[in-house]
């Protein structure tokens, strides 16, 4: 498999978007594009009020509930990406519908949640109908109908501290990892570092430029699509020079299915799930 680099940035709003978009995903396992429906200002106010959000000790009262998931998540209890030692450099706020919300914050992140959702809907129908019709037979249901009804999906604020000159050794704001999801929806963070691993093992910069939105496959697609659409290993790398002061915000959107939909012949959505769970918190001991 070959990658044209650098990725295309594609018009949401091209006669030819849903195919080149398939295509894009079916190469690299990513798509980049632009013209979206997601209004860049709501981004950037997300981006402004959660920055001094993470800057106050209330963030501690939102404390995660390990058996919901939701809520305030701190550098010491961080990911540790599965092979690695070292917990990522980052701090994150888990937000469900149903689960917690900050009193600090406006309603901004709950509303680019129902918007990006939308759109998640029109992407994963684009993937529906452009896949081919023998890897599209795998699917147990159609893409969108995975997402009717889950209350799983989930939108993380992500915000990577300055380096202080203290890190673990080899620790970096987000190691080499796949996501664990059907489809991730990312806009442009604050700030540049989101890489993808090429496969003859190269390092690739995804674009950065404010108002691009970053689409790529979790895990779960990959597995139901036979590996037809691939879910590439992606990294956050630490800045260097005057950037390892500044912080990093960024807003994923992960999509995740409900639970008894099937994957494929060995998986439900909740078996992959728990199996994943499991060997990240091994990672912990």
């Amino acid at each position: 498999m070959s990658i044209d680099l650098p990725l295309p940035v594609l018009d949401f709003h091209a006669p030819d978007a849903p195919e080149a978009f398939c295509r894009s995903l079916h190469e690299t396992g990513f798509a980049v594009l632009c013209n979206h429906p997601l209004p860049q200002s709501l981004v950037e106010g997300i981006y402004a009020e959660w920055q001094a959000f993470f800057a106050q000790e209330t963030k501690h009262a939102y404390a995660f509930d390990p058996a919901t998931g939701d809520g305030y998540f701190s550098t010491a209890v961080s990911e540790t990406a599965k092979g690695e030692k070292q917990r990522d450099l980052k701090e994150f706020f888990h937000i469900f519908p149903w689960g917690r919300y900050p009193a600090e914050v406006s309603g901004a992140a709950n509303d680019y949640y129902t918007r990006a959702g939308t759109l998640a809907t029109t992407l994963l129908g684009w993937v529906q109908a452009h896949t081919p019709p023998d890897v599209r037979a795998r699917f147990s249901m159609p893409l969108p109908q995975m997402l009717e009804a889950s209350d799983h999906t989930l939108l993380r604020v992500l915000h990577y501290p300055p380096l202080a000159g203290d890190e673990a050794p080899q620790a970096v704001r987000a190691a080499a990892h796949t996501d664990i999801n059907l489809l991730t929806l990312l806009p442009a963070a604050t700030a540049p570092g989101l890489q993808i691993r090429a496969p003859e093992g190269s390092w690739i910069d995804v674009p950065c430029d404010f108002g691009l939105l970053i689409v790529n496959i979790g895990d779960m697609l990959q597995e139901a699509s036979g590996h037809y659409y691939p879910s590439t290993v992606h990294r956050v790398l630490n800045p260097t020079g005057p950037e390892r002061t500044k912080s990093r915000i960024s807003l994923p959107l992960f999509l995740h299915p409900r639970r008894e939909v099937v994957l494929s012949e060995r998986y439900t959505v909740g078996s992959y799930f728990d199996e994943r769970m499991r060997e990240l918190r091994a990672l912990d001991r």
